[in-house]
């Protein structure tokens, strides 16, 4: 697990954080953000202040990460990117997940390597990550900035032919009483507009391979967006298919058959391809290295399932 509790028997009193500091061997910074995050408990309760001086029973729950076989792509002294698989988190959503990306990042680039930015747990593709604090703001400011640019690949339902631009905002839904879109296209909801270049059609699966390039950063921005324009992605289980078919994916009981005859793949045919930035005055144009256009063959015929658009 990559989430570990350990324990231990202080006899001196000491500052919390000077504790953890030279028993972690952590920074400050790290053992002040293990306490605010409630994973220090001092004789049976939360510890809640850095500075309190404690003694007694100890025990600091502490991320660790699972040895994988995953190195980078491409790697500096400040950044790492990483072709991270469909189906796998970016960040663990409770202690009990029993791999993310974060255990890649922490095993290649140290305990300090966290994520700069989101991918959702069923796009596969391109995943920057920063190995130190500096670098982390520096490349999260480039992303808030519109700095970096990104590029992804789709297959989806449909032929397109011309190149096209949505402009629709988005707002997160709050009411999941009827579809369990997370965000839907409202006019009082934020600025969001994806462009789209089609690639190639294939006319016995009636999908296309699509170029997505996003300029503002949504939640889910190119999946509804496609959806909008009545071109969802193949393997979406959410936007597109039933409500009921929704619901079991979300409550984890939609089988594999059922998820592939309802989306039309068996997984998202969603993949980050491209980021372009440049950092510390350097330009950088990274390719993933995943031939996105092969993974066709995981998309039903377009007979034999039962999605409708």
């Amino acid at each position: 697990m990559p989430f570990v509790q350990k324990h231990f028997i202080v006899d001196s009193p000491i500052p919390a954080f000077l504790f953890i500091m030279r028993t972690l061997e952590t920074t400050q910074g790290e053992s002040q953000r293990l306490i605010h995050k409630g994973r220090v408990i001092v004789n049976s309760e939360v510890l809640k202040s850095p500075g309190q001086i404690i003694s007694g029973d100890i025990s600091v729950t502490v991320f660790e990460p699972e040895p994988v076989d995953m190195p980078p792509v491409f790697s500096t002294n400040d950044f790492m990117l990483f072709d991270k698989p469909s189906g796998v988190l970016v960040h663990p959503t409770t202690r009990y997940t029993p791999f993310s990306m974060l255990d890649a990042m922490r095993q290649y680039g140290g305990t300090e390597s966290n994520p700069a930015h989101r991918i959702d747990r069923e796009t596969s593709g391109l995943l920057l990550a920063s190995k130190h604090k500096e670098a982390e703001v520096l490349i999260k400011s480039g992303f808030e900035n519109r700095l970096i640019h990104k590029s992804y690949l789709a297959w989806v339902d449909g032929k397109i032919s011309d190149i096209f631009e949505v402009n629709a905002p988005l707002q997160k839904n709050e009411d999941f009483g009827s579809i369990k879109h997370k965000v839907t296209v409202e006019k009082s909801g934020k600025l969001s507009r994806t462009s789209f270049v089609p690639l190639q059609y294939d006319p016995h699966l009636d999908t296309t391979l699509v170029q997505c390039f996003p300029h503002t950063g949504r939640m889910h921005q190119i999946r509804v967006h496609l959806f909008h324009v009545k071109h969802p992605i193949l393997g979406d289980p959410i936007y597109g298919v039933p409500f009921e078919i929704s619901n079991a994916y979300l409550d984890k009981v939609l089988s594999d058959k059922d998820r592939a005859l309802y989306t039309g793949a068996s997984r998202l045919m969603l993949h980050a391809q491209s980021l372009d930035f440049s950092y510390n005055e350097v330009n950088y144009k990274i390719e993933s290295k995943v031939d996105f256009e092969d993974l066709k063959s995981l998309i039903m015929p377009k007979n034999t399932r039962r999605f409708n658009a």
